[in-house]
């Protein structure tokens, strides 16, 4: 039913191999409503290990907390779906995988429920940071069912980590 968002994956994927070989880059994911499609993703192609450090899968609060060290104040003055909390979702990630120079991470709602009327379904704040500069954090607004959400996150962070990888902007369509 998605095999045109998977393949668009799969060739993020194998873009992100092609470019370790130029600007030899190491990475780390954070993810909450992906629970691990991004990682997945990465590791689809043969020898990520060369450039992949690995992922998280912080879905619950507490775990946001307790492995990305993510403020308790921060989710609850802002929530889980901010850019605040994706903030420090990378900022976790990269002091905890010491050898990654690039961290993503991704916290939205997928649905069918949880979303309200100013983080309807569909909303996703993601956040990319190459370590000793700032966080890039993006707010997305994607339709469709829950698998299409998390699908559509999973490339748009692949997306994102190639533009950090590469020193470019942030500059794809965040609405789809």
């Amino acid at each position: 039913m998605y095999q045109n968002l998977q393949q668009e994956i799969i060739t993020k994927a194998n873009e992100l191999k092609e470019l370790f070989v130029k600007y030899h880059q190491s990475y780390v994911t954070a993810e909450s409503l992906t629970a691990g499609f991004i990682a997945a993703s990465i590791v689809e192609v043969p020898g990520a290990s060369a450039y992949f450090e690995g992922g998280f899968v912080t879905y619950s609060n507490e775990l946001k907390e307790d492995v990305l060290n993510v403020s308790k104040d921060t989710i609850k003055e802002h929530g889980a779906v901010s850019k605040e909390t994706a903030v420090q979702m990378t900022e976790g990630a990269l002091n905890r995988a010491r050898l990654a120079t690039i961290a993503v991470a991704v916290s939205g709602i997928a649905g069918p429920d949880g979303g309200t009327p100013t983080k309807p379904v569909g909303t996703v704040w993601m956040s990319v940071q190459k370590r000793g500069d700032r966080a890039v954090p993006l707010c997305l607004h994607l339709k469709g069912d829950r698998e299409e959400i998390r699908l559509k996150t999973t490339l748009c962070a692949l997306k994102g980590i190639i533009a950090m990888t590469k020193g470019d902007i942030l500059d794809f369509d965040t609405e789809f």
